[in-house]
């Protein structure tokens, strides 16, 4: 009896060390297979419809292989990308550039920096009864944004066209309208509407022309280049980037965003898709 106690006893133990060693060997090999799984790290990122969030989401495929998945967020507006980036519902925004953004940390106090250029939208000049500036009336209206922002950029296009002559020796990215020292045909500009706004005004047939953002253009199915009866050149300093928080501008994953929208695949896409209506940054 005593023999056939001791046996079981030792059978017992040698079961219990045998279910031990067979747990630690699965949990080695459940940590393992995890470990050799790559991290993937989910960037949110608010952003225009046109052309912005479409780049984005051909850069999506991307940033997968390189671990980003990227949770875009549409805005039809240029205050909410900034509001919500602030509040920390995004990681970073791509619809505005350095003038404007400028603009909006003086006014609101935001703590954001530029975390580099994407590509350029040139501002293009619409009418439904001219086809050139030069055929516009004596008093004619040109309508444009009320985006303080974007005044220096469209008074400089129609000094560039002969509308008007700015100030010498000025900040042209700045200048407004009280800057204007020549006006021959006395042109009148009329700011008093959204910048979203501007292609429904130009299709109500309202003013002579409208200077329209290509981005609200595009997305209201213009052509900026043919389209347009005046357009800004490739030489245009008015960036588009991506805008993020101080404390991430040294992040791995937005440098990668960055990276990624500026390479030869990215490049090649804005290109062929826009036709020249949205130009790349290549630095």
């Amino acid at each position: 009896m005593k023999k056939w106690l001791t046996f079981l006893a030792a059978l017992t133990v040698a079961f219990v060390i045998s279910a031990c060693g067979t747990s630690d060997e699965g949990s080695e090999g459940e940590n393992a297979g995890g470990g050799d799984e790559a991290e993937t790290t989910t960037l949110k990122v608010g952003a225009s419809n046109v052309p912005h969030a479409e780049i984005l989401e051909e850069a999506k495929p991307l940033l997968e292989e390189k671990g980003i998945e990227l949770d875009i967020t549409p805005f039809q507006d240029y205050i909410m990308p900034n509001k919500t980036l602030e509040s920390g519902e995004i990681d970073a925004n791509y619809f505005q550039h350095i003038p404007y953004l400028d603009l909006q940390i003086e006014e609101n106090g935001y703590d954001f920096v530029n975390a580099g250029a994407i590509h350029i939208e040139p501002m293009g000049i619409y009418s439904q009864e001219y086809k050139s500036l030069d055929e516009l009336p004596d008093g004619a209206t040109i309508i444009m944004s009320n985006s303080v922002a974007e005044h220096g950029r469209i008074l400089s296009l129609l000094e560039k066209e002969g509308v008007i002559k700015l100030k010498e020796g000025i900040d042209k990215t700045n200048a407004q309208i009280e800057d204007i020292v020549e006006n021959s045909k006395n042109i009148k500009l009329d700011t008093d509407y959204e910048p979203s706004l501007l292609p429904q005004i130009y299709n109500n047939g309202e003013g002579d022309a409208v200077v329209i953002n290509s981005n609200y253009a595009i997305d209201a199915g213009l052509d900026p280049i043919n389209d347009s009866i005046a357009i800004e050149g490739e030489e245009s300093p008015y960036a588009n980037i991506i805008t993020v928080r101080s404390e991430d501008k040294d992040s791995e994953a937005i440098k990668t965003l960055v990276e990624v929208l500026r390479s030869k695949e990215i490049q090649d896409f804005i290109l062929e898709e826009y036709k020249g209506a949205v130009v790349p940054v290549t630095e």
